[in-house]
């Protein structure tokens, strides 16, 4: 059944007056997990901007049962969980990773990698702001090519890591990429994951305003100019079937895509890209692009 802004829950399992910043993308994402699966799901949280965001104990902005856990073992913490709950019988809870990028593409990548190989039926949430935000903008596996952090203030001089499909080839039931500019996307998302036992995997491009330096108005337009410049596609991986989602279906056209210069200007981090580093970004996206082409085909 196709999700709708009218058939959304109206209860909110983040809180108003929370410690997120103006226009947080992790904050809305939590909201929309929340819209998504509602009250039956115990959230685990590696050090991250959430662990700010949920405030200090005893006090928490999250109407959830939650665990903190160190950076490497989020996937692994889950795992148990999910282990537990099993033995209890508890069919109906389910066991969420939410994780930042640093935590997930870099710190936390080995117990992530077990937890899919082992097929362990949890769902992983990756909310994906490129870079370490919340210890102070330091560059990441998951920062883009050029893109300025207080450890690359020359511009990144790699491209990010691909962990979606990185976690395709652990041959799990089901991936899938997300945006928070298309949030009732990412809401069909997590609930068609969670149809099915095992791991589960969601990668969500979360556009960070202080660490992109952007206004914090233009978060959504952020996440969705990245979508339809082609720099971020939208898609599931279902069961090994892959299948492009939402306007991504019809980027396989590239004269449909936005030029990738009207996502760049609009972000501080890439004030000081040469001509030179955005063909190198053109580049890598018709790469992309044409990777994805010979998936479907």
């Amino acid at each position: 059944m196709t999700v709708t802004i009218k058939s959304l829950p109206k209860e909110e399992y983040l809180l108003p007056g929370n410690a997120s910043c103006p226009g947080c993308p992790a904050s809305l994402g939590l909201r929309l997990l929340g819209k998504a699966l509602g009250k039956n799901m115990i959230l685990v949280v590696p050090a991250s901007c959430t662990s700010i965001i949920q405030g200090p104990y005893p006090k928490t902005s999250i109407k959830l049962p939650l665990i903190n856990v160190v950076f490497a073992s989020s996937a692994a913490t889950a795992s148990g969980i999910a282990t537990a709950l099993e033995i209890l019988g508890k069919k109906e809870v389910h066991v969420v990773c939410w994780s930042g990028d640093g935590g997930t593409v870099d710190i936390g990548l080995q117990a992530l990698s077990g937890a899919a190989e082992r097929g362990d039926n949890i769902l992983y949430i990756c909310y994906d702001n490129e870079a370490y935000m919340n210890t102070g903008i330091q560059r990441s596996g998951s920062t883009p090519y050029g893109a300025w952090t207080t450890t690359t203030v020359l511009g990144k001089r790699r491209h990010k890591k691909n962990l979606p499909m990185m976690m395709v080839v652990h041959d799990v039931p089901y991936v899938a990429t997300a945006s928070i500019g298309y949030p009732l996307d990412f809401i069909e998302k997590i609930r068609k994951a969670t149809r099915y036992k095992g791991f589960k995997y969601i990668h969500l491009l979360a556009p960070c305003p202080v660490g992109w330096r952007f206004p914090p108005s233009k978060t959504i337009e952020v996440g969705r100019l990245a979508v339809l410049t082609g720099m971020w596609p939208l898609y599931e991986v279902e069961r090994g079937e892959f299948k492009l989602t939402g306007v991504s279906r019809s980027l396989l056209n590239k004269s449909k895509r936005t030029p990738i210069v009207e996502y760049i200007k609009i972000q501080g981090r890439f004030s000081h890209i040469s001509e030179e580093e955005i063909r190198i970004l053109e580049e890598y996206v018709d790469k992309l692009w044409n990777d994805i082409r010979k998936i479907i085909s």
